[in-house]
């Protein structure tokens, strides 16, 4: 058995046996690199902790509600209690992939030395995450939201302006903008306009969850009508060759369809609901804003500007980083036209996705033989389902690393990896965003199995659009 020359070994690396099943291949990677096994064991923890997040917060509020008790019963004023922050840590799902790097980087340097856990991190690229701390941050200031409601209300007036409007503009025009400003500012500025002129009604459980669902599937998908702001088809747009003409001829139009047909069904099995919150609309104060003084056209042009020149430099953290202290500058020079610019959504996102970055880079190992060895339709279904444990972007860059990949299987692998962008918060690098500023309207945290199920129906008409059209 050949020595590993590195950590972890490249694909090109492995000897893999010729003429085995795909068991026996795997078999042998691990045989080749046993740290492979144990990685992933971990990275499945990890997926499962994300599960039972809810569990945690719920015995958090427990914990804290029988220490409050105590304290009564003591004479002493409530406190926090040690055992219910502990549990509340555990429950926030933003810190979930970051806790379990450390179980990671033990496992690591248990098994082969601290040296080799520090070079992998140090070998990691965050780019991505980075990107979307100061994208999120950038598109959830008050003049770029504020842009961005103006241009919708527009719209939503067409359908009288009602809470229905608003709802079906939004999850129809919103995700679309992530093929122009990225995904992640999409999700961003699609979620605070849903939380201002929907969530902010108080819905009922269902169709919260259904719209968060149907937001999700929707930002995945909208992202493929251009090759540069969708991270998994930034991911290999370049390896193959995929031009603006490409994606709009081939993805852009079916993934509009696909949107409008789900919101369409959407709109009509909660139509009821919908309409009662018109009443409800009428005696709430809906906040169009926050008060503050009109922003000047400049103010908002000079925003957008900045928006426009981090979202070229996807690429480059220097520049975008350098862009974004100027604009944290710029925001302090402007503060009476600017809310506070509120980091901690951002930083927990980033947090979330470096995470799932360095647990991801260790799965290439099964994810790629697993890739290669099906044909066209189950190629089209692994990636959906595969997606729904990892980063969208990490299937597809897998698949650039798979020898002589015909046309029709780089369709299927990230037509099933945008598909699948919605069924889950790790799915896609803008779920987390999205999550982080809707969090808030449900009361024990989001449930991955209803977010699931919420997201299972416009999941299957995003896959016929691209499997069937």
């Amino acid at each position: 058995m050949p020595v590993p020359s590195s950590f972890p070994l490249s694909l090109h690396e492995y000897v893999d046996p010729t003429g085995g099943s795909l068991l026996d291949l795997l078999a042998s990677r691990v045989a080749q690199q046993p740290v492979n096994a144990v990685a992933t064991v971990v990275f499945l923890l990890a997926v499962i902790h994300t599960f039972f997040a809810n569990n945690f917060r719920k015995a958090a509020h427990h914990a804290q509600h029988v220490f409050d008790e105590e304290c009564r019963a003591a004479g002493v004023p409530p406190r926090p209690s040690f055992k219910a922050e502990m549990l509340h840590f555990l429950g926030e799902v933003e810190v979930v992939f970051g806790l379990w790097v450390l179980v990671l980087l033990a496992a690591i340097s248990a098994a082969l030395d601290w040296d080799t856990a520090k070079a992998y991190i140090e070998s990691v690229h965050y780019t991505e995450p980075m990107f979307v701390v100061v994208i999120m941050a950038m598109a959830a200031s008050r003049p770029v939201v504020g842009f961005a409601q103006a241009m919708l209300k527009r719209l939503a007036a067409l359908g009288g302006g009602t809470p229905a409007a608003w709802w079906f503009t939004i999850l129809t025009l919103g995700p679309m903008l992530g093929s122009f400003i990225t995904e992640p500012a999409a999700m961003t500025i699609c979620a605070m306009l849903l939380s201002r002129q929907f969530y902010a009604l108080q819905p009922g459980r269902r169709l919260r969850y259904a719209t968060m669902g149907l937001l999700f599937v929707n930002v995945s998908i909208g992202g493929t009508l251009t090759h540069f702001a969708a991270p998994p088809v930034l991911m290999v747009s370049a390896s193959w060759d995929w031009s603006l003409g490409y994606m709009a001829t081939h993805f852009g139009w079916k993934a509009c369809a696909a949107i409008l047909v789900s919101n369409t069904l959407y709109f009509l099995l909660f139509r009821r609901e919908l309409s009662e919150l018109e009443s409800v609309a009428a005696v709430t104060t809906v906040d169009d804003d926050d008060g503050g003084p009109v922003i000047p056209s400049w103010i908002t042009a000079v925003h957008l500007a900045f928006l426009a020149f981090v979202v070229m430099q996807t690429h480059y953290p220097v520049l975008f980083i350098g862009a974004f202290l100027f604009f944290l500058g710029f925001a302090q020079a402007t503060s009476p036209f600017q809310s506070a610019i509120d980091l901690k959504p951002p930083l927990l996102v980033g947090f979330f996705l470096s995470g799932l970055v360095t647990h991801g880079g260790l799965q290439g190992w099964w994810i790629g033989p697993v890739l290669s060895s099906l044909t066209e339709r189950p190629l089209f279904v692994s990636a959906t389902l595969l997606t729904a444990f990892n980063d969208n972007a990490l299937i597809t860059y897998l698949a650039t690393l798979v020898p002589d990949l015909n046309d029709t299987f780089k369709y299927a692998v990230v037509a099933g990896a945008v598909t699948g962008g919605g069924l889950t918060v790790i799915a896609n690098a803008p779920n987390p965003a999205g999550q982080a500023i809707l969090g808030k309207y449900f009361p024990n945290g989001v449930s991955p199995l209803w977010l699931l199920a919420s997201a299972l129906l416009p999941t299957l008409v995003a896959a016929a659009c691209f499997m069937v059209l």
